[in-house]
């Protein structure tokens, strides 16, 4: 347990640290906006898959409720962060299945309403059959169980890079701003003593890491790459 002297800095901390990680969510949220700037210009959703944002929605809606008070009080920074979320990706899917054809139409209005559906199961699973403390550990679990199959796109992409030896897929400000979200909430999470919180977010920064460390041996192998030609033709 903190000295009391501590508490006051280390409120201050842990609130710096969760409104950092606010501000770098809310640039991973936003960076889908020029793919919907483009069905909405094409009034059509090409190729491109709304799986994704129904899988984002699913895991803000299951931390939204972690990070509420009826489930655990003083980590309010987790469900505004992912307040935002869920309405950054209920507006993403809702522009997607408006101009989707009819039978991705069909496919996003199910899961969306799966997802619905789900989450109204565990909040009143969570209220109907578990006391507070009971409440937090089984919401906190399914939310760790939530962020962590996010991590399936980030591994996706790092294989991807050092497969094609390019980070043509992973654009900079992504990575980054990954990494600062995760750092912060990994922070955040210390400050609070949640393993719910920092557990996931520490996997999220090494991730993070690991997606930054690749991005900068991989331009510079690329950019050796690019110039090898122009200097073989020019002997």
């Amino acid at each position: 347990m903190l000295p009391n002297s501590c508490l006051p800095a280390n409120s201050i901390c842990s609130a710096a640290a969760g409104i950092a990680g606010n501000v770098f969510a809310l640039v991973l949220f936003m960076s889908p906006i020029p793919t919907f700037q483009r069905i909405v210009r094409n009034q059509s959703t090409e190729q491109f898959s709304g799986s994704p944002y129904i899988y984002t929605l699913l895991n803000s809606l299951i931390c939204l409720w972690y990070g509420l008070p009826l489930v655990s009080p003083g980590v309010i920074m987790v469900a505004t962060v992912n307040g935002i979320g869920v309405v950054f990706q209920a507006v993403y899917i809702t522009v997607f299945i408006v101009y989707a054809s009819k039978a991705k139409k069909l496919k996003m209005l199910g899961l969306s309403i799966s997802v619905i559906v789900l989450f109204l199961v565990v909040v009143i699973i969570s209220l109907q059959f578990f006391d507070s403390h009971s409440r937090q550990i089984f919401v906190g679990y399914l939310s760790v169980a939530s962020l962590i199959s996010m991590f399936a796109s980030p591994l996706f992409i790092i294989k991807l890079v050092i497969k094609t030896r390019s980070v043509e897929y992973m654009p900079f400000y992504l990575s980054f701003s990954t990494f600062l979200t995760s750092l912060s909430f990994l922070a955040y999470g210390l400050f609070k003593a949640d393993p719910f919180i920092y557990f996931p977010n520490g996997i999220g920064t090494i991730l993070g890491i690991i997606q930054l460390a690749l991005y900068f041996y991989y331009k510079n192998v690329s950019t050796v790459y690019l110039r090898e030609p122009l200097i073989n033709s020019c002997a």
